[in-house]
């Protein structure tokens, strides 16, 4: 299912093969693009001819100091998790995707998500209305103690 949503612009299938000869993979969008881009995984999976072995997968990204950090995603084996499913985890490009241990192939999929900038800063000021509309919390009430 094509994941959508307000000032979505569209999605294209997003896919990527990590093996023990194509150890990484970018994805990247152009800078002069003034879009917001995201990519949002759905599932990283051992695909034909993997061994039976630890394949952990790495995402690698920037940090808010613009520092590079690396964080294991999935540790893959053949015999006990062929597979795992990510339910949309979303990052921002641009993002590497590294075949840590083991030699794969290793998939990896989502979907790259194109939103607006202006329909993004006009979903935050609905949000901020909503809270505005809602009704002021009222102090508890107290109840006597029977004796």
């Amino acid at each position: 299912m094509e994941p959508q949503g307000p000032g979505c612009r569209g999605s294209v299938l997003f896919g990527c093969e990590l093996t023990a000869s194509t150890k990484s993979y970018t994805f990247q969008v152009d800078e002069e693009d003034d879009s917001n881009h995201i990519l949002a995984l759905s599932v990283v999976c051992l695909t034909d001819g993997a061994k039976d072995e630890c394949n952990v997968v790495e995402v690698v990204g920037r940090n808010r100091e613009n520092q590079e950090i690396a964080v294991p995603m999935a540790n893959l084996k053949l015999s006990c998790q062929p597979l795992l499913s990510l339910d949309n985890f979303k990052l921002q490009p641009p993002v590497t995707f590294r075949l840590a241990a083991g030699s794969g192939p290793v998939h990896v999929t989502g979907w790259h998500q194109i939103v607006q900038r202006e329909d993004a800063s006009f979903e935050e000021d609905d949000d901020l209305s909503e809270e505005e509309e809602l009704a002021p919390i009222m102090p508890a009430k107290k109840w006597k103690r029977k004796q």
